[in-house]
């Protein structure tokens, strides 16, 4: 996904709960900034976890075929192995 943190911004008619509003106000919040890093973050959790939901299956299939036939590394990885003290040429 491009990044989305650095895009352009748009004005828009937002309503928030008043107090809320009020209290932040006081307390020198930016309201556009917080909201806009919040939003942010929503939105980009949402977006990866309904990748991993519609790329769920796909994902099955790679972790079945890795457990399967290994990676073509494996060989090279001796800290996995049970006997790694030894040299294997």
């Amino acid at each position: 996904m491009r990044s989305i943190r650095n895009a352009p911004r748009r004005a828009i008619n937002l309503s928030l709960n008043a107090k809320v509003l009020d209290m932040a106000r006081d307390m020198g919040l930016n309201i556009s900034q917080t909201v806009d890093a919040l939003l942010t973050e929503e939105v980009l959790r949402q977006y990866w976890q309904r990748w991993q939901q519609d790329n769920a299956e796909a994902i099955a299939h790679y972790n079945a075929r890795i457990e399967r036939e290994g990676l073509f590394s494996d060989r090279y990885r001796t800290f996995m192995r049970p006997n790694a003290d030894q040299d294997v040429a």
